[in-house]
């Protein structure tokens, strides 16, 4: 059975999975009148087809049963329900307290799915993602909301990352793949809208496979045209995907589709509640085959509109059976499908459950981000990391993932500090989040020069100069993928917040007209040191190593060891590494 709707004859064929309900309801809207159709049961969906209807019709449904949330039963016939299949919505999600009280009706506030126009599939070619060029990672919003150059009515669209002026950019820093935050449709944490906050990240998906109307107005003709924009400037397009759990929360969250259609797709400890392996109030059960059709349908859809990769949030949901599972069917699966094999998948390899962390346990062909290299390189830098590590992190992490390496290599990411921060603060300065500044990482393995945050001091800015310029030229010698944040490559600042996914405001809009341009050069002539020398990046860099010490000798073991080491230098065919750690620089050449 094909979920969700899809075009047969002169009509539409509409079938959900809803393993416990009594009674589902297709809801189809002409404006806000709403006509229900009784759907027929088939094994564990409810299937109906009607004639005269297809693209551009809005619907959405509804289901009867026990109501039981103590042992996983949600059905309440006054709630609409989002089709998990959708792909299309006609707005954005908003949270209300009806959402979640029993009785209360919930058409009016609910999206409506939208029967899709059908399209071709992109003709399949080889990722754009190489490891000679870094991938970049942003937020679609925040990244064009104050662009000078981008049209006021496209800013923060997913359109706007192919105006020349973004493109230019990014083809300035030598970026081959950008790494989208979440794009799907996603809902507001409940307690940010009395706050005044909403999510700015969209880590709380609900639909999986329907484009957040805001970053696309254009709908599925908005994302497929940009990326093919963006692969005409032969750079690609990773999508951030969140499979571990949804927006719907904990016990008292809002009821807006899996909860109210299928709440068996949620993982359930024996006694019924909730399993919590994701710190959101739920996690998706990864276990269950109707959970991973769900995830394969997303994978696919968004493959066949050209993407050329995924990068998976809390990864080691996807294969927890309750526990962590290399063997997990999952991983199978995406491997034997002809749209998904030769995508480039990429695990954020820890989750909060028992076990969680999991880094260098994935498939060999799959990328890992790894926490490790961030945290050894800063401590390095900071003044209390080791001579060996370091060099033991700059060729790949091979005490983790062997070789070839699997490593995707970052200094800073979307959560925590932004490179600028991190050597601009110690603290984390979270309280427009409004939780009293408890929330986020307390340990960032950061720094400031003696200043806590914004300094006009001369030496304490040439300071931090010079650490940005030092740290960005540590990531681009580094062996395996490396990946920057949106900003970083010209001195970002989130005003030391280390977790600002609810400030959807200038805090994270990236701000253009304050771009440390001298810095910016810098990482464009980085980008094309490493373009220019393969050996870097090379799979047999470890038999090619020459490592000596900063006045010519050969390393030793004494030299390795020592705690007062100065540095070393790498040499490659074509190309050297010196690292001198009191002088606080990295030399390429």
């Amino acid at each position: 059975m094909i979920a969700g709707a899809s075009a047969i004859g002169g009509g539409t064929r509409f079938a959900v999975r809803a393993r416990d309900a009594a009674t589902v309801w297709l809801c189809l809207f002409d404006g806000d009148v709403e006509r229900r159709v009784a759907m027929m049961r088939d094994g564990d969906c409810f299937v109906v087809d009607v004639d005269g209807v297809g693209p551009g019709q809005r619907y959405g449904y509804r289901a009867d049963g026990d109501w039981a949330p103590a042992a996983g039963r949600w059905f309440d016939p006054a709630k609409l329900l989002v089709d998990p299949y959708a792909v299309e919505l006609d707005r954005r999600f908003v949270h209300d307290p009806a959402l979640s009280r029993f009785g209360a009706d919930t058409a009016s506030i609910v999206p409506r799915a939208i029967v899709p126009t059908s399209f071709e599939p992109v003709r399949p070619e080889p990722p754009r993602i190489d490891p000679a060029r870094p991938i970049y990672e942003l937020n679609v919003r925040g990244f064009t909301m104050l662009h000078p150059d981008v049209p006021e009515a496209q800013r923060g669209t997913i359109a706007a990352l192919s105006h020349p002026s973004v493109l230019a950019h990014l083809r300035k820093i030598g970026v081959g793949a950008i790494e989208l935050m979440p794009i799907v449709a996603w809902i507001d944490e409940r307690h940010l809208p009395p706050l005044g906050l909403r999510n700015a990240w969209g880590y709380n998906p609900v639909a999986f496979m329907a484009v957040d109307p805001a970053l696309a107005p254009g709908g599925i003709a908005e994302l497929r045209d940009t990326i093919a924009a963006l692969h005409a400037a032969d750079i690609g397009v990773i999508l951030d995907v969140v499979f571990n759990h949804s927006g719907e929360s904990d016990v008292q969250g809002p009821i807006l589709s899996l909860r109210g259609l299928d709440d068996r797709s949620y993982a359930h400890a024996p006694d019924g509640r909730l399993i919590n392996d994701t710190g959101t109030g739920n996690t998706l059960d990864a276990g269950d085959a109707g959970v991973r059709d769900l995830i394969l349908a997303s994978l696919r859809h968004f493959a066949a509109l050209g993407v050329d990769g995924f990068r998976f949030d809390l990864a080691p949901v996807i294969a927890r059976s309750p526990g962590f599972d290399r063997d997990a069917p999952i991983f199978a699966a995406i491997a034997a499908d002809p749209l998904l094999a030769d995508r480039v998948m990429i695990a954020e390899p820890w989750d909060i459950g028992p076990g969680g962390y999991q880094l260098g346990q994935f498939p060999p062909d799959w990328l890992e981000w790894n926490d490790r290299y961030r945290d050894d390189v800063r401590r390095f830098w900071r003044g209390d990391g080791s001579v060996g590590t370091l060099a033991t992190r700059l060729m790949g992490s091979a005490d983790i993932f062997g070789s070839p390496t699997c490593s995707v290599n970052f200094l800073a990411a979307h959560d925590g500090f932004t490179l600028a921060d991190l050597v601009s603060h110690v603290d984390r300065h979270n309280h427009a989040n409004g939780e009293d500044n408890r929330d986020g990482h307390g340990d960032n393995l950061s720094w400031n020069h003696g200043v806590e945050g914004r300094s006009d001091d001369p030496r304490v800015i040439a300071a931090r100069t010079a650490d940005l310029r030092t740290l960005l030229a540590t990531l681009f010698a580094t062996r395996g993928h490396i990946q920057l944040t949106a900003g970083d490559e010209f001195g970002r600042s989130q005003r030391g917040n280390n977790n600002a996914y609810a400030q959807d405001n200038a805090i994270t809009w990236v701000d253009w007209a304050a771009r440390d341009v001298a810095l910016e050069d810098h990482v464009a002539a980085l980008a094309r040191w490493r373009r220019e020398r393969p050996a870097v990046f090379d799979r047999h860099v470890p038999d090619q190593a020459m490592w000596l010490t900063l006045d010519g000798q050969s390393m030793t073991p004494a030299n390795w060891e020592a705690p007062d080491c100065p540095g070393f230098e790498l040499r490659l065919p074509g190309s050297s590494i010196r690292v001198d750690r009191a002088g606080r620089t990295v030399t390429l050449r």
